[in-house]
């Protein structure tokens, strides 16, 4: 389970390459549509309507995941001023009450996420896939340009939310047995080794 260590950065940078190569695309295709050469017709023909649409919702799933890789390393904003004055062991039953309610919110909000995406037309979609009966299902609702079924585009609620609860509960478990909480240095580089750091000074 070692990829799980890393997954919130491959989705956030396979999101963010993606949504980055839509655009160009889009802004290359809307600047050369204009210029008379021989592929002008053909380029004409082209359909980028749907470029800004898909974009977005790239950047909301991104946005999503990047919230568990926040619990994850320690980079959401907490204030803990008063809590870091408390003596030890009131300080351990906070944190890890502070840590376990963030669980119980992340979850619960992947539980009503994955209810509205059945209902808003999953249920259809893996009834049909898998030749069941589909009397009294609805197919769902589309979105505007790309004219996919929405229940994909809201899956990011419960799919990043429960993998937020999942890392509220890792950090949970891991400030249980060891006492420590993640925390992001600034100043560190992943794969810069202080050796080349101090070399470089």
């Amino acid at each position: 389970m070692k990829w799980l260590d890393h997954l919130e950065e491959w989705l956030i940078a396979s999101f963010m390459g993606a949504a980055t190569l839509i655009i160009f695309a889009s802004v290359m295709h809307r600047y050369l549509s204009g210029v008379s050469s021989p592929i002008q017709d053909w380029l004409l023909s082209l359909n980028f309507a749907w470029a800004q649409e898909a974009t977005i919702y790239l950047f909301v799933w991104m946005a999503k995941f990047g919230a568990a890789y926040g619990v994850r390393t320690g980079i959401h904003v907490g204030v803990d001023v008063l809590i870091n004055q408390l003596t030890a062991p009131k300080r351990r039953v906070l944190v890890l009450f502070g840590l376990l309610a963030g669980a119980f919110f992340t979850g619960a909000v992947a539980a009503m996420g994955a209810g509205f995406v059945w209902h808003n037309g999953a249920n259809f979609a893996f009834h049909n896939a898998l030749g069941l009966d589909m009397t009294d299902l609805i197919e769902g609702p589309t979105t505007p340009d790309l004219e996919w079924p929405t229940w994909i585009i809201y899956s990011a609620i419960p799919l990043g939310s429960s993998l937020m609860c999942f890392r509220f509960l890792q950090v949970a478990l891991n400030f249980a047995r060891t006492g420590e909480l993640p925390h992001h240095d600034h100043g560190h580089v992943d794969g810069l080794s202080d050796d080349a750091v101090a070399a470089k000074a």
